[in-house]
């Protein structure tokens, strides 16, 4: 086992949509985690492929930490095939996470698999929540997120659940008092366009990384105050820090 990775048994790995996994560890925290935050996670002896893959935590519950993720490459393909009684290993919490704000109105805007780190974010805010959430098709998670809500404004592209487009269309910015999105960097762009100079933002970005802890600098991106690590200083930024 790598330094600083726990090994953990899997509870449940169950495809929710076409090529979307929910993936369920038995894990009981004592270091808080925050909404955001990320763990890096292996789930083959091979060396190939070599590194771990970032995944945002989903929810934390009292013996189990949940993850959502997309199977898009060779290690995420292994990790699907993984069965309950199966081990990951895994390292975090890593990362910051978002900044939680009480007694303002407040925006969550999601795409796609950028819902993952939204469902523990909505448990731990003391304010009234609208969330937008878009999908080119088929949805998930909504049953979970709606009862967390004030109002739940959802979207297809294809139109097969909600409103025909993308999540954005029907968001004001106006509004609110704070925007919190994942997801994108085309709908993230254009969250940061919509808002500028009206409401604060998050973003919440996604990079391909190697060690998870800021020392290869492999997932670096430019912002306004130069090059940061998406891992370190990130995930999550301030609007107003980012270049889309």
């Amino acid at each position: 086992m790598r330094e600083g990775f726990k090994s953990l048994k899997i509870k449940s790995n169950l495809e929710i949509s076409t090529g979307i996994f929910e993936i369920k560890l038995q894990a009981k925290y004592e270091k808080d985690i925050k909404p955001g935050q990320f763990f890096m996670i292996r789930g083959w002896e091979a060396t190939d492929p070599f590194l771990p893959r970032p995944l945002s935590i989903a929810d934390v519950e009292d013996n189990y930490l949940t993850f959502l993720y997309e199977v898009k490459g060779q290690g995420t393909h292994l990790i699907s095939k993984l069965q309950v009684g199966d081990t990951l290993e895994v390292l975090g919490p890593l990362g910051n996470g978002f900044t939680l704000e009480t007694d303002k109105k407040i925006a969550l805007i999601s795409g796609g698999i950028g819902i993952a780190p939204m469902f523990y974010l909505l448990k731990n805010l003391d304010a009234p929540v609208d969330f937008y959430a878009g999908f080119r098709s088929a949805v998930y998670w909504m049953d979970k997120i709606e009862s967390q809500v004030t109002n739940l404004y959802l979207a297809t592209e294809d139109g097969s659940a909600g409103h025909k487009g993308f999540s954005i269309d029907q968001f004001n910015p106006r509004d609110y008092d704070l925007v919190l999105t994942c997801g994108p960097v085309p709908m993230m762009k254009r969250v940061l366009e919509i808002c500028e100079g009206i409401v604060p933002v998050q973003v919440s970005m996604e990079s391909r990384m190697a060690c998870g802890i800021g020392a290869c600098l492999g997932c670096t991106i430019e912002t306004a105050d130069g090059i940061k690590r998406v891992c370190k200083e990130g995930p999550v930024f301030k609007g107003k820090e980012v270049l889309l």
